[in-house]
């Protein structure tokens, strides 16, 4: 057994979650979607209500937290630069799943990055995000 080989984990989509995965892909990043809102009621429609977030430096944010800073955050111009890639699905339960992928922003940080999705009547819903630096500030 070869230590490093099996330290990775291996991604695979099932075949069912296809229409899942490709529903939830073009949502992400959150709040980085243009087409989905970009204003605070929009954010507060696409996020749970207990939703929180574990950010790249380990704290944990509230949901009001979080609708505060993108708030501040979109009330300036800003450049937004970044690439996904690596999508994965997985099902956790009824009308709940799991998305990993990974986010290249402005071509230097590198982040794994995983959200809980809901779907509702009224949509999806996040219910947890969470990013990890893998390299950059």
């Amino acid at each position: 057994m070869n230590y490093l080989e099996d330290m990775e984990p291996i991604f695979i989509t099932a075949p069912e979650l296809q229409g899942i995965l490709a529903e939830l892909t073009c949502r992400e990043p959150i709040f980085h979607r243009p087409e989905f809102g970009t204003t605070r009621a929009d954010f507060e429609s696409m996020t749970d209500e207990d939703f929180w977030e574990t950010g790249a430096s380990g704290r944990c944010y509230s949901r009001r937290f979080v609708l505060d800073e993108l708030e501040k955050r979109l009330s300036v111009p800003h450049a937004d630069v970044w690439e996904t890639s690596d999508f994965q699905c997985r099902r956790l339960g009824e009308d709940t799943y799991l998305l990993t992928y990974t986010l290249l922003q402005d071509h230097v940080r590198l982040t794994r990055r995983s959200t809980i999705w809901r779907r509702t009547p009224d949509g999806w819903k996040i219910v947890y995000h969470q990013g990890t630096i893998v390299r950059g500030a």
